[in-house]
């Protein structure tokens, strides 16, 4: 779904991950389902997660974009974010996300922006706000993830993650 952009990280998170000898752009990514999808994650920091998704090949039967594509983004850009703030050491694992869908969409690009409502030491929660091209909140979201500490063989995956 068209040429994978290069993702903007704060160059501390890049130093941090570079000590580690993990892939950052490859652990950032939307992942297989995200890939699939066509979601781009253009700027990542754990303040902010900027991605987009085209509604075209997302939709439902009524032509409308999918909830369940909005869901994607909205855990896609979370689950970056409370990685990030979690840092090098920590594994981020979704466990609650919930999903008010504002408006339809019947085709274009839609665009999320995660940003920290909670930062923790054991969870991280942020609020993702999808729009469309005009600028209209299309989804509100909110995902909660647990931080626990990466284990040798999240480490293995994770080093492999590209």
């Amino acid at each position: 779904m068209g040429e994978q952009q290069q993702v903007q990280f704060p160059q501390e998170i890049i130093d941090e991950y570079a000590a580690t000898g993990v892939d950052l752009p490859a652990l950032f990514s939307a992942g297989h389902l995200g890939a699939r999808m066509g979601v781009q994650v253009l700027e990542a920091a754990p303040e902010r997660v900027v991605g987009t998704m085209p509604v075209e090949g997302n939709t439902q039967p009524y032509g409308l974009l999918h909830g369940g594509a909005s869901a994607v983004l909205a855990e896609t850009l979370g689950s970056v974010g409370s990685m990030l703030h979690g840092g090098a050491s920590r594994i981020a694992v979704g466990v609650d996300l919930n999903c008010t869908h504002h408006r339809g969409v019947r085709s274009g690009l839609v665009t999320g922006v995660a940003t920290p409502v909670h930062r923790g030491r054991s969870t991280a929660t942020y609020e993702i706000v999808i729009t469309d091209e005009a600028g209209r909140r299309v989804c509100t979201a909110r995902l909660t993830c647990l931080l626990r500490e990466v284990t040798p063989k999240d480490a293995e995956r994770a080093g492999g993650a590209g």
